[in-house]
């Protein structure tokens, strides 16, 4: 377990963000009075923070619209931004409830290479663990052996059972077998590992359609989420993959990784404006403990760099 606290960790997490808001709020609040110009300043600082444009527009028609005196101050503008990122975010914080009857729940991972999935497969397992819910791993990734070597190493770390097959050999059947095994053990959900090759599309997708063909006949409900794991590091780049994993997997959900102060964490916000799709956890860390449900209070605080209510 991680000594340090999860609310630093997470403040850590969205430093480079909140950071970068101040340095571009800076020498803003000189004015006595919130006029058009200011407003027009702040809306571009926020745009500037990787928050994007919407919501940068959400908090300045918000501060236009409230009377300030006496001016405003930098901590006034950042508890603004926290208010607006929170209702921006509440809608889609949703926990990754396991309530499929009857078991097992089939979770099937999906993201590209590098993206921190199969970490973020076995971390999703310990908050399962840590709920008394059994797990079963599955190394549907085949494509590449370092993948399914990666997965075994976290499942005897964690203590949960696994099932693989040869480099190269059918993901569906390894899925197959993994239903089968839960089925007979009573086990409560199975997170299935699947290959990361974006850049063959029509193979991921006939890959995916076959697995899901194979689960059909096992249980009609299943695959019960399909959740893509998304790396924070990369901006941008990771609302492309949600339209591009939407289109190849039906994609049902999103874990943000890598949030470990070098990230762009303002992409959380524009996935959540853009896409509005269920954010069930996020990462902070390489730790286990380091995933965590994400919690939209907290993150908006934390990104906007104003005072956890718990602090305040």
């Amino acid at each position: 377990m991680s000594e340090t606290p999860w609310l630093e960790r997470l403040r850590g997490g969205f430093k480079k963000t909140s950071d970068r808001l101040g340095d571009n709020l800076t020498g803003l609040f000189t004015k006595a009075v919130l006029d058009e110009a200011t407003l027009d300043e702040i809306e571009e600082a926020l745009i500037a923070s990787d928050l994007g444009p919407a919501t940068a527009a959400k908090v300045r028609d918000r501060l236009a619209s409230e009377r300030y005196e006496r001016g405003l101050t930098e901590a006034g503008v950042r508890e603004v931004v926290a208010e607006e990122l929170a209702k921006i975010l509440a809608p889609v914080a949703t926990p990754l409830e396991i309530d499929a009857f009857p078991r097992p729940q089939v979770i099937l991972v999906v993201g590209v290479n590098g993206s921190g999935k199969t970490t973020t497969i076995a971390k999703l397992a310990h908050l399962f663990l840590e709920q008394d819910y059994g797990v079963l791993l599955a190394a549907g990734d085949t494509f590449r052996a370092a993948a399914i070597g990666q997965l075994k190493v976290w499942a005897e770390r964690i203590g949960v059972p696994i099932i693989t097959g040869p480099e190269g050999g059918d993901p569906s059947a390894i899925v197959f077998d993994g239903v089968k095994k839960a089925t007979a053990e009573g086990i409560d959900v199975l997170i299935v590992d699947t290959a990361g090759r974006l850049q063959n599309k029509k193979g991921l997708m006939d890959e995916l359609a076959k697995i899901r063909r194979v689960l059909g006949r096992l249980n009609p409900a299943a695959p019960h989420n399909v959740v893509l794991v998304l790396d924070a590091t990369t901006g941008q780049n990771a609302l492309s993959q949600i339209e591009v994993f939407k289109e190849v997997a039906g994609v049902t959900g999103l874990v943000m990784t890598k949030l470990d102060g070098t990230a762009r964490g303002g992409v959380l916000v524009a996935a959540a404006e853009q896409y509005g799709l269920p954010i069930h956890a996020i990462g902070v860390g390489e730790g286990i403990d380091d995933l965590r449900p994400f919690d939209p209070e907290e993150a908006a605080r934390a990104i906007a760099g104003a005072p956890q209510k718990s602090e305040a």
